[in-house]
């Protein structure tokens, strides 16, 4: 991952081995891109919420009282 704009991107080696480069890589469960937005983490959030969410509609019996 390269990140500004005069940056020259090189290419990294260890072991003769290029790196591969990528565009998002999480870190401590945050998810960091080269554009510097949360819309990665955000949507991962998002999802699971909304995973959780359904778990809980399906698992919790409502009841007539």
């Amino acid at each position: 991952m390269h990140f500004g704009k005069g940056n020259v991107g090189y290419r990294y080696i260890m072991d003769k081995q290029t790196l591969e480069e990528v565009d998002c890589e999480k870190n401590l469960g945050v998810n960091v891109c080269q554009d510097l937005k949360a819309t990665v983490s955000c949507r991962e959030a998002y999802s699971k919420a909304n995973r959780m969410l359904g778990l809980m509609s399906r698992t919790i019996k409502y009841g007539m009282v």
